[in-house]
């Protein structure tokens, strides 16, 4: 079974416009991400910075943020939802 990443609205111009990707085969959060990654490469700049997640993008799995969890080595399980959600600024 898949794990869908949901993309948002700020990312989907370097992500060919997709509002989520389905990936198979991630056991992980980063492999996940990586799979994405694979499809659409300009993500991997505005979300990683060596190799870790900037600081201003969340990545939810399942409503949790890994950063609370295992970060990238979070395990997913099939059937589950990524959410990434970058901060933005606001007034």
């Amino acid at each position: 079974m898949s794990v869908t990443v949901k993309i948002p609205t700020q990312l989907r111009s370097v992500a060919g416009g997709e509002a989520e990707v389905d990936v198979d085969g991630a056991g992980t959060v980063g492999e996940a991400l990586e799979r994405v990654f694979e499809r659409h490469g300009e993500l991997r700049d505005r979300m990683l910075e060596d190799g870790e997640l900037r600081r201003f993008v969340n990545v939810y799995l399942d409503g949790e943020d890994v950063r609370f969890l295992d970060g990238l080595a979070t395990p997913v399980p099939a059937g589950a939802e990524l959410t990434i959600l970058p901060a933005v600024a606001g007034g």
